[in-house]
Order: structure tokens, then C-alpha cells, then sequence
């Protein structure tokens, strides 16, 4: 039957002799397709060249073709264009936007300009601290716990004003271990009558007393610290409270425990930099004496009646005691590196320094009536630095720079000048006394 193409019969002139089709074995394969030397356009093609012969094509413009070439560059300021790279179809690459990140960097920079025009003092004491806020140009290198005596003070420091930003500006205790990290416990064995688990829980109560009694906040912040209390024996718990309850020299509360008073100090965060050393040994008897070492460094800020206190105290003296106080001397502050009349200094800080030597005994129970799993302090003294002279009332007492501006005598400086961080000397054996100066706080 005849197909639309082929609407005729196919007439036999092209046979071969005896009436055979020249195409009868023509196989219309790949292969064939492929070796075709013309191609036939598709009929979409013809039908727009036939249109286009009568009627060519007009260019709505914003539109390009792969025959118009690439788009010449916009010269920008007289500079000469760059070229820009094409792809295969002729068509320019679009450009790279790598510099889209200098518009944030813009901002944070103005940002950054503002911000120190309005806090002049503030971006000059950040200039000196690094990005971390740690008090240094440079990285504050940790300090481990001492594991035996140190030979020296430690290295001199940048002497910077300590800030409620940075209450740890110019110390060297900046890089000692916070808090009860300090309080490495040796490893226990026995001694005496005493196992080595009883020694080593003998050293875990010595541990909880250091800690409730010096590091406790609400303590530190003139709380009555009965945690502590609760870990001593009779006799000693009934001398801290008497200590406790009427102060006076002698027996002062700050030589069992770190307390300030709240309408004068405050501390700076929950932070306390602890350096020094626990050890144990045989007592001679059957028993255990613990001996501690360690100096705690406290940041404090003024509280609400600091000023005033200061200018009494400062108009009316103490008087210097006709006996040594047997918990220890104390030192006034050297003059800080920028004098208050130069700064309001609304936002200044100090630092008191509690060096404290403890003895610890456990005896025998077999010999001696004790109560069982509590303290007995064998002996006890303690340093203070940068706390007000003579005055037995149970606190801790910072001077701060910015209040240091009253003209009045103040107490004598009859004492030595000493360095509140140097553990490599003993403290004083209470023969000597009077208000010395510290030559760093």
C-alpha cells in the first residue's frame, strides 16, 4: 500500500537485469547512518530559514547571541578593562565576587573606632591584654601546683592597674590554679596506726577544710562559716567562734578564716588563685600531721561604703599594738602605677594576698581521746597583704588606690617591705611586728 511519502508505485527502471532491486540488500544500520555524508535538517530548521528568507529576525535587545561576541568591558576611571574570560559558546564568564567579605570587616572596624573614641581608658587597657582577657600583651603561662619549696619570687609582671575587666592585671598569681585545683593530695600510704585509706581521707578532710575556710563565697563575702566550723574538733571549733564573736588581737577570725566585709569588699567573680603545697608524715606517736602552705589571692572590688570607711579610717588611725598579733603581720599596699587624683578610677580594683601555714594532727585513738573524723590544728600562722593595719575586727580590710587621697598621717610603716608572691621564704615567727608595705599586690 502507498505511504504519504511515497504516494506512487516505485517504477522498475532502476532494477537490474532479471528484475532485482539494487536496494534490496541495503541494511539501514548505525553504521550506515553514520558514514551519511548529508544531513537533513530538522523541521524546525527549514521552517524558520523559510521564514527568515522573507521576514529576518529583529533583536528585542538586552539579549546576546553566540554570534555578537562578547560584550567589549566598561573602561571605569580611565583604567584600561580587563578581559574577560569567555566560555566554549563565546559567552564571558561571570566574575568571581571574592571580595564580598571586606563589606562586614568594614563595618566591624567602624564599630570598633566607636567604640574606643567613646572608652579612651578602656582601649588602652586592652591594648595590653590579649584577645582571651587574661591581663597580658602575652599568653599567661599556667603555673602547676608546687611539688616542693620554690627558690625564688616569682618573675616581676607588668605593674597595671587591676580593673573589674581585668582583676588579675599585673599578678603573678594570673596563671596559678583556681581555687581547690591547688590542693593536690600526695599519694596515701600508712603511717603510724593509720592505713593508707585512713590517711588518705585524712587528707580529703584536711582538703574540705582549706576549702570551706578559705574559697567558700559566701564566706568570703562575711557569711559565718559554719562548714568549716563543723570539721574541727571541740577545742579549736570553740576558739574560731569566740574569734568570731569578739574579735580582738589576739584572736582575730581572720586567722582561721578569709572573710571581707561586704559594705567595703566585694570579690570579683567566685575565682580565688591558690599556689602551694600539702604534705604528710608520722607524728612520733602513732599519728599523722598534715602540713599545709598556701597563699590565696583574692580580687576584690569596693563595696557600697568603701569610700566612707576609708576616709575614717584613714582620719582616725589605728592604734599600733603593744604585742605582736599571733596570726601573723600584715602590709599596706605600695602606691599603684597611676595615683587616684589622675583618675576617677570608678572601676578599680585591688587585691588581698592570705598566706597561711597549717599543721593538721591526727592522733593515735588508741592513747589519746579524740573525736573521731574531726580537725585539730597543731599550729597555725598567716600573712596578709594589702589589709588595713591593726584593726582586729574579724575582716579583711583592702585599701584601694582611688580612695587614697585623704591627707592624713596613717600608720606608721615600721615593718619591712616584703612581697606578698615570694613562698620561698618562711613567715615570721611573731617576734617582730608593725605595719610594713607590700612592694606588689
Amino acid at each position: 500500500m502507498p505511504i504519504a511519502e511515497d504516494p506512487e508505485p516505485r517504477p522498475d527502471e532502476g532494477r537490474e537485469a532479471g528484475g532485482k532491486d539494487p536496494f534490496a540488500d541495503l541494511v539501514l544500520d548505525e553504521d550506515f547512518v553514520k558514514g551519511a555524508s548529508v544531513k537533513e535538517q530538522s523541521g524546525r530548521t527549514r521552517m524558520l530559514s523559510a521564514r527568515w528568507k522573507h521576514t529576518p529576525p529583529v533583536d528585542p535587545g538586552g539579549r546576546r547571541s553566540v554570534n555578537d561576541g562578547p560584550k567589549p568591558p566598561k573602561r571605569r576611571f580611565g583604567r584600561k578593562p580587563k578581559l574577560q574570560a569567555l566560555d566554549p559558546w563565546g559567552n564571558p564568564k561571570p566574575r568571581r565576587r571574592g571580595l564580598e567579605w571586606r563589606t562586614p570587616l568594614f563595618i566591624v572596624l567602624t564599630v570598633v573606632v566607636l567604640l574606643a573614641a567613646l572608652n579612651v581608658d578602656g582601649l588602652r587597657n586592652w591594648l595590653h591584654r590579649d584577645s582571651s582577657g587574661t591581663g597580658a600583651s602575652t599568653p599567661v603561662p599556667t603555673v602547676a601546683p608546687e611539688t616542693a619549696k620554690p627558690s625564688s619570687a616569682p618573675p616581676t609582671t607588668d605593674p597595671d592597674q587591676p580593673t573589674v575587666a581585668h582583676p588579675w592585671a599585673g599578678s603573678p598569681a594570673e596563671g596559678w590554679p583556681n581555687g581547690a585545683e591547688a590542693f593536690v593530695l600526695p599519694e596515701a600510704k600508712a603511717v603510724g596506726v593509720f592505713s593508707a585509706e585512713e590517711v588518705a581521707e585524712q587528707l580529703q578532710q584536711v582538703k574540705a577544710y582549706l576549702t570551706a575556710a578559705n574559697l567558700d563565697p559566701k564566706v568570703i563575702a562575711g557569711a559565718r562559716p559554719d562548714a568549716a566550723l563543723a570539721l574541727l574538733d571541740s577545742q579549736d571549733r570553740a576558739g574560731a567562734v569566740a574569734a568570731l564573736e569578739h574579735p580582738k588581737q589576739g584572736s582575730n577570725a581572720t586567722g582561721w578564716f578569709a572573710r571581707f566585709d561586704p559594705r567595703e569588699a566585694r570579690m570579683i567573680g567566685e575565682v580565688v588563685k591558690v599556689q602551694g603545697q600539702l604534705t604528710y608524715e608520722g607524728d612520733g606517736a602513732g599519728g599523722v600531721l598534715v602540713h599545709t602552705d598556701f597563699t590565696y589571692v583574692y580580687p576584690v572590688a569596693p563595696g557600697p561604703d568603701a569610700e566612707k570607711l576609708a576616709k575614717d579610717r584613714q582620719a582616725s588611725p589605728a592604734t599600733p599594738p603593744q604585742q605582736p598579733a599571733p596570726q601573723g603581720g600584715t602590709a599596706h599596699p605600695v602606691g599603684l602605677v597611676v595615683r587616684a587624683s589622675e583618675s576617677a578610677g570608678s572601676d578599680w580594683t585591688a587585691r588581698t594576698i592570705l598566706r597561711r601555714v597549717d599543721d593538721y594532727r591526727f592522733y593515735d585513738p588508741d592513747h589519746y581521746k579524740v573525736e573521731p573524723k574531726k580537725l585539730v590544728i597543731a599550729k597555725s600562722q598567716s600573712e596578709k597583704g594589702n589589709s588595713a593595719c591593726y584593726v582586729y575586727d574579724g575582716f579583711l580590710h583592702p585599701e584601694f588606690a582611688q580612695f587614697d587621697r585623704f591627707d592624713r598621717p596613717g600608720p606608721e610603716r615600721t615593718g619591712p617591705t616584703t612581697d606578698p608572691y615570694d613562698r620561698s621564704k618562711g613567715l615570721s615567727d611573731g617576734t617582730t611586728h608593725g605595719c610594713g608595705t607590700v612592694s606588689r599586690s
